[in-house]
């Protein structure tokens, strides 16, 4: 048989339906806390828990790919529009398709992690009841996928687990890659990059070593030749200001303080 007439004779309803959705983890810097960009569903299933912006990826005349789909769900929920996302960070996260993670049918969900230095206030999309930029301090994530007792917002379907892994995946890129200037402004200062590790990480760092090793790194950062507006905190000189390099990985790496103790 030839596969024109494979495809000619091909039935797909003598496979059961599976659909294909995407999840997106989007974070953002927001008055010093790290932030998740959350709807709050207003349909059922589940309806009236938060959930990570997403939705069923399109298919029929308005087919798209797994990276269109992603980019139109962020813009939906942001007001950004897709074709203006160029200062978001977007990369496929994870795929998830346990046979139960949603009641309606089999769900396969592609995970996206998207983050950005500004983002403006959430739009809650057709079938949201409301959208918000949540602490993600406030959501009670225990590290292993759940959410401790006595949290009130809850998260639908299986999101919780999502989240806990984009933040990890998150937290582990700026340990290797150039991903935190993506958090800053185009020009930025030492210590405003060492505030987006210390939110990211949740760790404080140390001021002096983080300089040190920052510009130590090859193609991390470029001095742009000026100095903030504002002096120290303290009164001294005026910070340098830096703009991100031609480097995509660090090396050597800039280890979380707690990673270090693991590793030693």
């Amino acid at each position: 048989m030839g596969e024109e007439e494979f495809l000619a004779a091909y039935d797909p309803l003598a496979y059961d339906p599976v659909a294909v959705a995407i999840d997106v983890v989007a974070l953002t810097i927001r008055d010093g806390a790290l932030h998740v960009l959350l709807v709050r569903r207003g349909v059922p299933p589940q309806e009236g828990r938060w959930a990570l912006p997403g939705g069923f990826v399109r298919s029929g005349a308005r087919a798209e790919g797994l990276d269109a789909a992603a980019a139109r769900e962020l813009a939906e929920e942001t007001g950004v529009r897709a074709d203006a996302l160029d200062r978001v960070h977007l990369e496929q996260l994870a795929a998830y398709g346990a046979p139960e993670r949603d009641p309606r049918m089999r769900v396969v969900s592609i995970a996206y992690l998207a983050f950005a230095p500004e983002m403006p206030e959430p739009e809650a999309g057709s079938d949201a009841a409301d959208a918000a930029w949540t602490p993600v301090s406030a959501l009670g994530l225990t590290g292993h996928g759940s959410q401790r007792p006595g949290t009130t917002r809850r998260l639908a379907f299986d999101h919780a687990t999502i989240l806990t892994d984009g933040l990890e995946r998150a937290r582990s890129k700026l340990e290797y890659t150039a991903l935190a200037t993506t958090f800053c402004a185009p020009e930025f200062t030492i210590p405003e990059l060492r505030a987006v590790y210390e939110t990211v990480w949740g760790e404080e760092l140390h001021a002096g070593n983080f300089h040190r090793k920052v510009l130590s790194v090859p193609g991390f950062v470029e001095s742009t030749g000026g100095t903030s507006e504002r002096g120290g905190r303290r009164g001294g000189p005026r910070p340098r200001l830096y703009r991100a390099g031609d480097a995509r990985l660090l090396h050597p790496a800039l280890l979380r303080p707690s990673r270090e103790e693991e590793i030693r």
